[in-house]
């Protein structure tokens, strides 16, 4: 199996370290699980980058892991959660740009499995706007997926995730126990147990998180971010995919 992932901060794996500080991530945590319920290696590669809008994902990102040699398998999708973010949002256009997506793995061969982020709106200023953006998206790309018979897994409508316990200390962005969730769906909507005892070791990391509250919230993630808004720049200039070619992951291996 050759497995690419494509996305933004959510695929890259941001709020989920290791010891080192390395991000490990839901989409590592697949590539893991399926190493260990096939009993062999699988090629992983990862090209999400934190900051990134919809259409780089399309048209940077998926050209590049389509063109990987030898060629991918299986293609995770996420994206539209930095476009939630900004004072105007077209959903239509998202939900082209996603089609589009799909046209070219199905050209490809390459089985997609598309995901929606999960929902950070009960914890972040302007939380409605953003869940009512998220909920439209979610919606289009589930009659998106029923349509083109595509693997859709509906992180935002999953309950469970909703819960502070899954969420960093910037509220935006999950932590080790929330990534481990999203890993357990994308494996589930494979046909694959959830992570099995060996990979969940292999992959353990420090689900504890200090969440700030009041004006330290503010002053420590909310204040950075608009700067970088009216700086007109993103968390990930400057950044590539943490696995921009392919690499192999055995069998309960770390990460």
């Amino acid at each position: 199996m050759h497995y690419v992932a494509v996305g933004d901060s959510f695929t890259e794996g941001v709020g989920d370290a290791d010891a080192s500080g390395a991000l490990v991530g839901w989409a590592d945590r697949v590539a893991a699980g399926l190493a260990a319920a096939r009993g062999e290696p699988v090629l992983y590669a990862n090209l999400a980058v934190r900051g990134r809008l919809l259409a780089p994902v399309v048209h940077e990102q998926v050209p590049a892991a389509l063109a990987l040699s030898p060629a991918p398998t299986l293609v995770t999708f996420n994206g539209g959660g930095n476009d939630m973010l900004r004072p105007r949002t077209d959903v239509a256009s998202l939900l082209d740009l996603t089609a589009h997506a799909i046209r070219a793995c199905r050209t490809a061969g390459a089985r997609l499995v598309l995901l929606s982020g999960a929902d950070p709106s009960d914890h972040i200023p302007l939380g409605s706007v953003v869940r009512r953006r998220g909920s439209a998206l979610t919606a289009g790309v589930a009659e998106l997926a029923a349509r083109n018979d595509v693997t859709f897994v509906d992180c935002f409508s999953d309950r469970r995730l909703r819960a502070q316990e899954n969420w960093s200390a910037d509220r935006l962005h999950l932590n080790t126990t929330g990534h481990r969730r999203v890993a357990s769906l994308v494996l589930a909507a494979l046909g694959v147990s959830p992570l099995g005892e060996a990979a969940a070791a292999a992959l353990q990391t420090d689900a504890t998180t200090d969440v700030p509250n009041g004006v330290r919230y503010y002053r420590e993630h909310v204040l950075p971010w608009v700067g970088r808004r009216l700086r007109r720049r993103s968390s990930g200039d400057g950044r590539v995919g943490k696995a921009p070619d392919w690499v192999t992951v055995e069998p309960g291996a770390t990460t």
